[in-house]
């Protein structure tokens, strides 16, 4: 995809969850009170009238604190949950790497898995094959091909994913945490894959608890505080006044 052209487009986004107010204990209970009319809720809105728009190209950090809907966006812009209000276009393909573990078969291999992976993401067998080696190859996890993944640590894990996800170029990569996990030197491998994908015309969406980390990746930051946008901006500027916030 060409640098410039919009590949997110979100406006006056808004998700609300509704949470039960007393504890249920198993489905049967939940099911006699829900016929009985005795279930209260509590609405939370994750995320308030959000607009964020995002070109090929960028590279754009998400900050907040837990709960401050970051997680809750970015599903919504891989698809996984549909907003209560507002409209959202994705252009393109999207890898999403939100959560660790998210789309493998925790029995299989990782070999097995890595095809998996592929189907689940569009790929045919033929290009699978032609990016196999390469795939394991920037995973390092060439003695590990034939080992399910429940013996897999998290760095492992993440090895894997974020190889699997990045091995073509795709139009939007969503990274959530997953840098968190892993050695230095995988880390920096990670970034460097980054920046190339960037340079390529893919958009990079990076949500980190690391203010370094979005500095190091990102040109533009967006700050979430309880589901609302309280700044978005050049990345250095926005990260300033978010690390300001959290000192007082």
């Amino acid at each position: 995809m060409r640098m410039g052209m919009q590949i997110i487009n979100a406006e006056n986004v808004s998700m609300r969850f509704n949470m039960a107010t007393e504890k249920i204990d198993n489905v049967k209970e939940y099911f006699v009170k829900k016929i009985k009319g005795c279930i209260s809720y509590d609405t939370l809105w994750a995320l308030k009238n959000v607009n964020f728009q995002m070109e090929a190209g960028e590279s754009v950090g998400l900050v907040g604190l837990n709960g401050s809907g970051k997680s809750t966006f970015l599903k919504i812009l891989a698809g996984v949950l549909k907003p209560t209000e507002g409209n959202v276009k994705v252009s393109g393909s999207v890898a999403p790497l939100i959560e660790l573990g998210a789309g493998f078969d925790m029995d299989l291999t990782a070999k097995e898995n890595i095809w998996l992976n592929g189907a689940i993401l569009g790929y045919n067998r033929s290009v699978m094959r032609e990016h196999y080696d390469a795939i394991v190859e920037f995973s390092g996890l060439y003695d590990f091909m034939d080992t399910p993944l429940k013996n897999f640590s998290s760095g492992m894990l993440a090895r894997l994913a974020f190889s699997i996800m990045t091995f073509r170029t795709p139009d939007l990569l969503i990274v959530d945490e997953v840098l968190s996990v892993g050695d230095f030197v995988f880390k920096e491998k990670c970034r460097e894959r980054i920046e190339e994908l960037r340079k390529q015309g893919t958009a990079i969406l990076l949500v980190s608890h690391s203010v370094g980390e979005v500095r190091e990746i990102c040109s533009r930051a967006v700050w979430l505080e309880k589901g609302v946008v309280q700044m978005d901006g050049p990345c250095m500027e926005v990260t300033e006044e978010y690390v300001k916030r959290g000192e007082r």
